[in-house]
């Protein structure tokens, strides 16, 4: 459901000193730009549900505890036309509240824009898997979104 979702509405990229990072309720992308030509066997990468290390050319370019846990089993990562490492991380909570406000505990933080860029964007998200009729990938949101946004769970249908 969500690769539809982000095929049609884009990405909310968090700019890094290696590349970038970005999530949707289920997952977070992380994608690292790496010297052109670099072989897969120059690749250290170690992902556990609450740590990454990832080594290129002997060089560490992350080390940390992410933000939240993730399902370390479902993790992967793939070298990209030799200049692109991209790792999918599937997060523990999958709920739209559930926003990372940084890629490791104190690194790699959003800004106070792509933040508030990001809980929309995972609202949206939310609200497209409540309503599969309609499609939210170019709507606008104001008002309460922090959070996941508001609950409708109690209004009767």
């Amino acid at each position: 459901m969500s690769v539809h979702f982000e095929e049609r509405s884009g990405v909310i990229p968090c700019p890094t000193p290696w590349g970038s990072w970005y999530q949707t309720m289920e997952e977070v992308f992380i994608e690292v730009n790496v010297p052109p030509g670099t072989s897969g066997k120059e690749v250290k990468c170690t992902l556990g549900s609450r740590q990454i290390e990832l080594h290129v050319k002997g060089k560490e370019i992350i080390k940390g505890r992410f933000y939240d846990s993730t399902i370390s089993d479902e993790s992967t990562w793939t070298l990209e036309d030799r200049v692109l490492i991209r790792i999918v991380l599937m997060k523990t909570n999958r709920e739209a509240g559930n926003c990372w406000l940084s890629l490791l505990e104190g690194e790699y933080c959003a800004d106070a824009w792509v933040q508030d860029q990001m809980q929309r964007k995972l609202t949206l998200e939310r609200f497209q898997r409540e309503n599969p009729g309609f499609d939210f990938s170019g709507a606008e949101i104001s008002g309460n979104f922090a959070g996941g946004g508001p609950d409708f769970s109690s209004l009767q249908k």
